[in-house]
């Protein structure tokens, strides 16, 4: 009877921790959850914008004492980062409302990599630990075990904002300003409501929370420089599972998300880490629209519908690629070993994100979690070459299989949603597996990856191996290149443009996208097993969220409405990357304020924007030619 009063006192004890922890996630999430809401923006940078709260709120309390000065700095440092957070979205994020969505998430992934370098240039590379909170720095005794008395403020704060949030939302007009944006904007906008100020308050309320969240968070961890991502991706989970632009769901979701965390890992250590994604799955296969979401129409265009008519190269533009790749031939003959090294690296990215292009752009589904099958290419030619001892040459043809498995197994279930429900579900699926590789050691070695995946004697110099990825590279982006303008291309275009059309005229979109999903996901692990024999290794990190969003960054740089934009996204991309780092250590600093320059100035991507020069001199040049030569020739 002791035993079982002993572990009911600790499963209660437990549960209340999981309660504390899920104020700050409630917060953050919430504030993300408004602002998707109203502006359909998916804020890359709250995470940053929390971390800031942290950072800033760590510097006030210690140089303000007292309760007053403590609780004051708190709140203080919420409000200071909302005025960053309504400066940013005046000063970048008015500029590109019209511009498709996607590149508005790439605007704010700039802007988070321009903070974290700002964070350490500012407070240090170094963990930093914040002081207890005045009248909080005892401990409850309850059931025999001791309780922080700050987790119980957490515990209430958590409904108390929910409150004071459902009282703003529903007896303000501001409020119902809000919630009618929500539902429709251009209604809004019809009755002469001025929507600039309405999306600025909105977005300062959601930074304000996060700040929030992130100050709350000093008496509890440490504030680090790498806290951003990690309750980013906690937060993007709680406003899918509790649905999109709801704030009671955001709530119910932080509640399961943080049990889960408090239980996974004593209930569940083999899947604690995934677990959480398992039931937002879970979740958004049975209620895709999340536990109280509502679905909605997209305000603009989806990825991949191009203003123009695609059209396959022109003898001129074939001669144009056939000089290119004749270049990049030639470059063993010009560079030494490092710089082949660097250029096999871009080849093998070239074919990685020109097949997350392929899905995007013709098959109009954005998946957040690219990388699963980046890595599971890898891990099939590791399992291949380490285990079963087979030759290069057959694990990269062998390999990708394993990644073609599993694009067929996730992406039956994910062709099922649209949007970013879509999205979160790839992210979802990817950090399953990106899970099963880090925590399954007996097979894949864990963390400590998998070791001795060499290529043939004849590819193992930097010259052969660099001649081998970029030949791979140009005849997958040639075979992508073919399915976009093959009857399957077209069909897929059709169910991508007009789902209600294309099945008018017999045409399965959920099967089009599947394969397309299948095609994409296949090509992507032949680029990962590539990256194994050019690293000699696998690990985890190659399923890992920051691969999937540098395929995200280069499939956008280069130009998501065009057909070929990824191969100069990924090469813009990925040179400027390495570059950087080996020149700075502002890297990120001076990578996100480029990439927030190229979606200002090129809001179409690199491509998109020499198409649109193109299309807008070219013709008036050769006309100006031809009144030329009639003058010329007159008599």
């Amino acid at each position: 009877m002791d035993i079982i009063l002993a572990q009911a006192s600790f499963v209660f004890i437990q549960a209340l921790g999981g309660l504390a922890s899920a104020a700050s996630l409630f917060l953050v999430a919430s504030g993300l959850s408004i602002i998707f809401g109203v502006t359909r923006i998916t804020n890359f940078a709250h995470g940053a914008f929390y971390m800031l709260g942290a950072y800033v709120a760590f510097t006030l309390t210690d140089r303000f004492g007292g309760a007053f000065g403590f609780w004051g700095s708190l709140l203080l440092a919420a409000l200071i980062v909302a005025a960053l957070g309504a400066l940013m979205e005046m000063a970048l994020l008015r500029r590109i409302y019209h511009v498709p969505e996607l590149f508005q998430l790439l605007a704010t992934f700039g802007v988070t990599l321009m903070v974290q370098d700002l964070v350490v240039m500012a407070w240090g590379p170094d963990d930093l630990m914040g002081p207890r909170a005045p009248g909080f720095r005892g401990a409850v005794e309850i059931l025999g075990h001791r309780v922080p008395s700050y987790d119980f403020l957490l515990m209430a704060l958590g409904p108390a904002v929910l409150g004071l949030l459902w009282l703003l939302f529903h007896r303000t007009r501001w409020g119902v300003l809000v919630r009618a944006a929500t539902q429709d904007r251009d209604m809004v906008a019809a009755l002469g409501v001025n929507q600039k100020w309405l999306f600025t308050s909105v977005f300062a309320l959601g930074i304000f929370l996060a700040a929030l969240g992130g100050a709350l968070q000093i008496p509890r961890t440490t504030v680090t420089h790498g806290m951003d991502l990690s309750i980013l991706v906690e937060a993007f989970v709680v406003v899918v599972i509790g649905g999109l632009g709801s704030v009671t769901g955001a709530f119910l979701a932080a509640v399961l998300v943080s049990e889960l965390n408090a239980f996974g890992i004593l209930l569940l250590p083999k899947i604690s880490l995934v677990l959480v994604f398992l039931v937002m799955a879970v979740v958004l296969v049975l209620r895709p629209w999340g536990l109280l979401g509502k679905p909605f129409t997209a305000a603009r265009q989806a990825a991949g519908i191009s203003v123009r008519p695609w059209q396959p190269f022109s003898p001129a533009e074939r001669a144009l690629a056939a000089g290119a790749i004749l270049a990049a031939s030639a470059l063993p003959f010009l560079v030494g070993d490092y710089g082949l090294t660097v250029g096999s690296e871009i080849c093998i990215f070239v074919l990685f994100a020109a097949s997350l292009h392929f899905i995007m752009t013709v098959g109009g589904l954005d998946s957040f979690g690219h990388a699963a099958y980046f890595g599971l290419g890898a891990y099939g030619a590791a399992f291949l070459t380490v285990l079963a001892g087979l030759p290069m040459e057959a694990a990269l043809i062998a390999g990708p299989l394993l990644a073609l498995a599993g694009a067929a197994l996730f992406g039956w279930f994910s062709v099922r949603l649209s949007g970013v429900y879509f999205a979160m579900l790839t992210l979802a699926f990817a950090q399953i597996t990106w899970s099963i590789a880090f925590q399954w050691v007996e097979v894949t070695g864990g963390d400590n990856g998998m070791l001795g995946v060499w290529p043939a004697d004849w590819a193992a110099g930097a010259r052969g191996f660099y001649w081998l990825s970029l030949g791979v590279a140009v005849a997958g982006v040639a075979a992508l290149r073919a399915l976009v303008f093959s009857p399957f291309g077209y069909a897929l275009r059709a169910a991508r443009d007009s789902a209600l059309r294309a099945e008018a005229i017999g045409l399965d979109r959920a099967r089009l996208q599947w394969l397309a999903f299948i095609v994409a996901g296949t090509f992507a692990g032949l680029a990962g097993a590539l990256q194994a024999f050019l690293k000699g290794s696998v690990f985890p990190d190659f399923l890992g969220i920051p691969v999937s969003v540098d395929g995200l960054v280069m499939v956008l740089l280069g130009g998501v409405e065009t057909v070929s934009g990824a191969v100069a996204g990924a090469v813009v991309y990925k040179a400027l990357a390495i570059w950087l780092m080996s020149r700075t250590d502002l890297s990120r600093l001076v990578l996100g304020s480029a990439i927030v320059a190229i979606v200002l100035l090129f809001p179409r991507g690199i491509v998109g924007f020499v198409e649109d020069a193109r299309d807008r001199y070219l013709p008036a040049l050769l006309r100006g030619r031809g009144r030329s030569s009639g003058r010329e020739t007159a008599p």
